[in-house]
């Protein structure tokens, strides 16, 4: 396995929308990855507290960020860019929703580029991002590289989950997959493609799977195809991508390393 990681979200991706989109990087990842698309995200399933299980591999109750509003954490707790500091690896974020700037400490980022959707719009914003992570990749490749898709997402809340709207920017979202996975796979990464929740109607939240169930690809060298187990997490990928980096997990974290 190799030693570096390239995490891209994809906000709002429910996995039934990765299979209808009919995009042929998704029958790539099919056969390439170890994969699930009945992972779970955590509760509420709301971006900002979704995102910081991920980076800090609890749930919401234990890092108390239950809206899109960041507070400061009563206890602090190592993400996973700090532990991947501390282990002297390099980190380098690009997204295009501005409160995610907080589920990270600063001084744990070595790169980061954030593109304002609110002047730009997502799709633009979107190829902003991608185009800014594959210079990344190509020119300074930094172990841990986090991506961030907001389009899929708002195309949901103005059209609806599953819409033709929304179908389209999955798939134009499964397009920059394809060219950052190129990218980031030939120079050794191992590629993570997830989401942090899905959605219903034109909204998202609540406990129903089409809310709480999210896509999961890892691939990469030394990586065998197939399917992850039953009862996978969003709080599993912090610890996996720390194990595939060789830094350690903070002692609070409650996910497991999938490989």
């Amino acid at each position: 396995m190799g030693g570096k990681a390239l995490l891209i979200l994809v906000d709002g991706m429910r996995p039934d929308a990765v299979i209808e989109c009919g995009h042929p990087a998704v029958k790539e990842f099919l056969e390439s990855s170890l994969y699930t698309l009945s992972a779970r995200t955590v509760m509420p399933s709301v971006t900002l507290p979704t995102h910081m299980s991920l980076f800090h591999s609890v749930p919401a109750e234990r890092h108390g960020i239950l809206s899109n509003t960041y507070t400061p954490l009563v206890r602090p707790l190592d993400g996973l860019c700090e532990r991947l500091k501390a282990a002297e690896k390099s980190c380098a974020f690009f997204y295009n929703w501005e409160p995610l700037r907080d589920i990270a400490r600063p001084g744990s980022i070595s790169e980061a580029a954030y593109y304002n959707q609110s002047m730009l719009g997502y799709e633009e914003t979107n190829e902003l991002v991608t185009l800014a992570a594959i210079e990344s990749i190509t020119r300074r490749s930094p172990d841990f590289i986090f991506v961030y898709l907001g389009w899929v997402d708002e195309q949901g809340h103005a059209t609806g989950w599953l819409s033709d709207e929304y179908m389209r920017s999955v798939r134009v979202s499964w397009d920059e997959i394809a060219r950052l996975s190129e990218a980031a796979l030939c120079r050794g990464y191992n590629v993570f493609v997830t989401a942090d929740h899905g959605g219903h109607s034109r909204s998202h939240g609540s406990d129903m799977d089409e809310d709480m169930l999210i896509p999961l690809f890892i691939r990469g060298e030394g990586i065998a195809p197939g399917t992850l187990p039953e009862g996978t997490s969003i709080m599993d990928i912090a610890p996996t991508i720390v194990r595939l980096l060789g830094a350690q997990p903070a002692r609070e974290w409650e996910g497991k390393p999938l490989i």
